[in-house]
C-alpha cells in the first residue's frame, strides 16, 4: 500500500506530498493542471523510463519518492536480494528515483543505490498502473497467462509441472552432453589408460621424491659429513671415534666438573650447579648418539645412478601431472574413476534415455492437468469479467479467454504417452497458448484485446478484471491499484457505476483513481485536487491538495458544473451523500 508520495521539480509540480487513503483515492483537478505528473512520479519509481523533459524549468533534476507498507513477502524477499534493508512487517519500504537534467538517472531502494531493473521487480509487486501505456502490457500473451494463473487458483497444478519440468531440463543437459563428448570418448579413454600405466610403471610413493633428494645430497656430501661428524664426535666424547684417545673431551670435563662439585660436600647453590651439569650431561649423550648414527655406512652408500634415474622418472610425472607428487597421485585416482565412466558411459545413455522417457510422460500428463485447471478458471474468468461489464456501461460486451493445449495437436491418438514432439511444444509455464479475446457488442467477432478495444474500454476491462481477481482472493492485498483514462467515454448514470465498482476494488486493495468526473471522485474515500497556482512566462506553477469537508463539496460541484454555483454545490452534497 502506497503511504506517502512525496515529489519535487517533476512537470509542473515543484513541491507536493500526498498520503493516500488504504481505500479509494480520486485525483482530480482542472485540464493542464498536472495531474498526470503524479502518475509520472508512480511510474518513475516503479522503475520507468525517465524523461529529463519532465523536469521542472530552471530545476536542476526532478525526484520522487513513495513509500509502501504492509508489503508482502515476495516484494522483501527482493529487497534483500538486493543487497538493501527489507525490513519488518512493520516498517516501510522507500523507492525514490533522481532524474537529472544531464545523465543517468538514480534509483534507491530504502537507503542502498540499486539498478532501475531491481526497483521494476519490486514494484511490480506492489503496484498496478492502467494507464494508456500500461494498460498495452496485458495483450502480451506472457501477462494473459500470468493473470488466468493468479486467479486460477491452480498453484499445485503449476508447481508439479514446473518441478516435472526443471528435472526434465536437467536429464536432457545431462544426456546433450554425454553424446557431445560420445565422439571423443575413445581418444579420451586412449589417453587416461596410457598415462595410467605410465604412472603405475613408476609406481611414486608418497613423499619418495623428497626423501631420495635428501638422500642423494648425503651421498653427494658423504665424505664431509663423515669428517665433520667425527670431529664433532671427538669433541663431545671422543671414545666414540678412538677408544685410546687421551685427550680431554666435553663429557669428561663435565664428568669432572660433576665430582668436584660433589666431594665438597655442602649442599646449596653449589649442590644445584653439579644437579644442572649431570643434567646437561645427559643431554650431551643424546647428542652423541644421534652424530653416531649420522656417520654414513661406507658399505651401505647407494649407486649415485640408480637414484638419480629414479628422481628422474618421478620429475618427469611432476611436470606432465603435478605440480607436486601428491597431484600425480591425486590425478592418477581420478583418471581410474574417469576411465570407469568411459567405459559405462554406451551403458548410461541407455538407462538416462529410459529414465528420461519416464519423466516426460510425467511432465505431459502434469501439463495436461494443468491445462484442465486453467480451461476451468479460463471460463470463470470470462463469466465474471463479462457481467462486470455489464455494469460499468458496456452492456453486451465480454471477454473470452481461450485456452489451447499445444499437447492436443501434437499427439491427438494417445495423450499418455510422452514424445519427442510432446517434449518439443512444452515450455516452463506449460503447454498452452492462452489469448484473451474481447466481443465490443453482441454478435462481434472475437478479436485480441489489443485490436477490438478503445482506450477507455481497454481501462474499464482492465478494472473488471482487477474486481474478478479480487472476488477469488479474499482478505485485504498488499498491491495499489491505479487507474487513468478509465472514465474516457462515461458519463451519467454508468459514471455512478463505474465508480462505486472502483469503490468495490478498494475494499480489497488500495486504489488511486485519476479522474474528471464527479459521479466517480465522489465515491473515494480521499479526494487530492492538482490544481494551478501560478502561471508564469516559462510554465504553470501547480499545487496539489487533498479537500475535505466543504472544501471537497466546492470540488465535485466545480467539476459537474465548471463552477460553483447553489445549485452545483447542492448537487455535489447530493452526489457525496448518496455515493456514502
Amino acid at each position: 500500500m502506497l503511504e506517502e508520495l512525496e515529489i519535487r521539480n517533476l512537470g509542473p509540480i515543484r513541491q507536493a506530498r500526498i498520503s493516500p487513503s488504504p481505500g479509494m483515492n480520486a485525483i482530480t483537478g482542472e485540464t493542464g493542471a498536472g495531474k498526470s505528473m503524479l502518475l509520472s512520479a508512480i511510474q518513475l519509481i516503479s522503475g520507468g523510463q525517465a524523461d529529463a523533459g519532465r523536469i521542472s524549468p530552471d530545476a536542476q533534476e526532478a525526484w520522487a519518492q513513495g513509500v509502501f507498507t504492509a508489503v508482502g513477502d515476495d516484494a522483501r524477499d527482493i529487497v534483500r536480494e538486493a543487497g538493501a534493508d527489507g525490513g519488518s512487517d512493520d516498517e516501510g519500504l522507500f523507492l525514490s528515483r533522481t532524474v537529472p537534467s544531464s545523465g543517468r538517472s538514480r534509483a534507491v531502494l530504502s537507503g542502498k543505490s540499486v539498478p532501475r531493473a531491481v526497483l521494476s521487480n519490486v514494484a511490480s509487486q506492489l503496484v498496478t498502473i492502467h494507464g494508456q501505456a500500461d494498460q498495452l502490457r496485458i495483450v502480451s500473451a506472457a501477462r494473459q497467462r500470468d493473470f488466468l494463473d493468479m486467479t486460477a487458483s491452480d498453484d499445485r497444478e503449476l508447481s508439479d509441472y514446473r518441478g516435472c519440468w526443471q528435472r526434465l531440463q536437467r536429464v536432457d543437459e545431462r544426456l546433450k552432453r554425454l553424446k557431445s563428448q560420445e565422439s571423443s570418448v575413445r581418444q579420451r579413454k586412449d589417453y587416461l589408460s596410457e598415462s595410467i600405466e605410465r604412472i603405475e610403471r613408476v609406481d611414486p610413493q608418497e613423499g619418495e621424491d623428497s626423501q631420495l633428494k635428501e638422500r642423494r645430497t648425503r651421498i653427494e656430501h658423504a665424505a664431509e659429513i663423515t669428517t665433520g661428524v667425527n670431529d664433532a664426535l671427538h669433541a663431545l666424547d671422543a671414545s666414540q671415534v678412538d677408544v685410546d684417545a687421551e685427550e680431554p673431551d666435553a663429557s669428561a670435563l663435565i664428568n669432572r666438573a660433576i665430582q668436584s662439585l660433589r666431594s665438597i660436600g655442602v649442599k646449596g647453590s653449589l649442590l644445584e650447579a653439579a644437579d644442572r651439569l649431570t643434567s646437561i650431561r645427559a643431554d650431551l649423550s643424546d647428542v652423541v648418539f644421534s652424530l653416531s648414527n649420522e656417520v654414513p655406512d661406507e658399505d651401505g652408500v647407494e649407486d649415485l645412478d640408480t637414484i638419480n634415474a629414479r628422481i628422474h622418472d618421478l620429475d618427469e610425472l611432476v611436470r606432465r601431472w603435478g605440480p607436486t607428487l601428491d597431484d600425480v597421485r591425486a590425478w592418477h585416482r581420478q583418471a581410474m574413476l574417469d576411465v570407469q565412466d568411459l567405459d559405462a558411459s554406451p551403458e548410461k545413455i541407455v538407462q538416462i534415455e529410459a529414465e528420461r522417457s519416464e519423466l516426460l510422460s510425467r511432465t505431459v500428463a502434469a501439463a495436461r492437468r494443468l491445462s484442465d485447471a486453467r480451461r476451468k478458471a479460463a471460463k470463470d474468468l470470462g463469466d465474471t469479467v463479462s457481467r462486470e461489464l455489464d455494469s460499468l456501461a458496456m452492456p453486451g460486451s465480454r471477454l473470452l479467454v481461450r485456452v489451447e493445449s499445444r499437447l492436443d495437436a501434437s499427439s491427438p491418438a494417445d495423450p499418455r504417452d510422452g514424445t519427442d514432439d510432446d517434449a518439443m511444444v512444452l515450455d516452463s509455464h506449460g503447454g498452452d497458448d492462452i489469448e484473451f479475446m474481447f466481443l465490443p457488442f453482441p454478435g462481434s467477432t472475437p478479436l485480441p484485446m489489443s485490436k477490438s478495444a478503445s482506450g477507455g474500454e481497454l481501462s474499464r476491462l482492465m478494472l473488471a478484471m482487477e474486481l474478478a481477481a479480487a472476488r477469488r482472493h479474499s482478505g485485504h492485498s498488499s498491491m495499489t491499484f491505479i487507474f487513468d483514462e478509465v472514465d474516457a467515454g462515461v458519463g451519467g448514470k454508468a459514471a455512478m457505476e463505474l465508480g462505486r465498482r472502483l469503490a468495490a476494488l478498494s475494499r480489497h486493495s488500495q486504489v488511486i483513481v485519476v479522474t474528471h468526473l464527479a459521479q466517480v471522485a465522489s465515491w473515494a474515500d480521499s479526494q487530492f485536487v492538482v490544481s494551478k497556482e501560478d502561471e508564469r512566462h516559462d510554465g504553470v506553477l501547480t499545487r496539489v491538495h487533498e479537500v475535505k469537508g466543504d472544501g471537497r463539496v466546492h470540488e465535485i460541484a466545480r467539476m459537474l458544473a465548471g463552477s460553483e454555483s447553489p445549485t452545483s454545490l447542492e448537487h455535489a452534497e447530493e452526489l457525496l451523500e448518496s455515493s456514502r
